[in-house]
């Protein structure tokens, strides 16, 4: 099953991005149009991470079974015609020694690591990040889709921007 280009405010696992989600009556009015969603051309862009789902990798020639995180990554720039549109890409990590390079360029291109240095993966601060990567399109079943060749290291002194956490104090007596 694909979920190519996922509308605006969908986000199957829910995150920061749902909590406008809400179910509508019979006799509900509504006005938000989907954004135009469009195949961009190769290029480099910048991204923000909406969403991810943890999932099992059921093993491959190349890969035996291990976890792995669907990331959700919207990134948004003008097609080939010129439309301005965005995009949401399922790039998959496998966490696994042989992809080991790929999970340390995301994290990364996301700013949660330095480059040589070591990590814990932090993936509930995943939701929310933003970088830069290098955006391809690849075809499969007749049908054209973008993919994430390549995410890049913040620039040297500007992390990649990180979400906001919620700020919470506690006072006795008051929820």
């Amino acid at each position: 099953m694909s979920y190519g280009n996922v509308p605006e405010g969908f986000v199957p696992n829910g995150s920061a991005d749902s909590f406008d989600d809400r179910e509508f009556g019979w006799e509900d009015e509504i006005e938000k149009d989907s954004p135009d969603y469009i195949t961009l051309p190769e290029g480099d862009y910048d991204f923000e991470v909406v969403d991810f789902e943890r999932a099992r990798h059921e093993g491959s020639e190349k890969l035996p079974p291990c976890n792995k995180a669907i990331v959700h990554i919207r990134v948004k720039g003008k097609d080939a015609s010129g439309h301005e549109g965005e995009t949401i890409i399922r790039h998959q990590l496998f966490l696994h020694t042989k992809t080991e390079g790929l999970l340390c360029a995301f994290f990364t291109g996301i700013g949660q690591r330095k480059k040589g240095e070591k990590l814990k993966m932090n993936w509930a601060m995943v939701p929310g990040s933003r970088g830069r990567c290098r955006v391809g399109i690849r075809e499969y079943n007749g049908k054209t889709f973008n993919e994430i060749k390549k995410f890049y290291e913040p620039v040297s002194g500007q992390p990649a921007p990180q979400p906001q956490q919620a700020q919470m104090s506690f006072e006795q007596g008051k929820f």
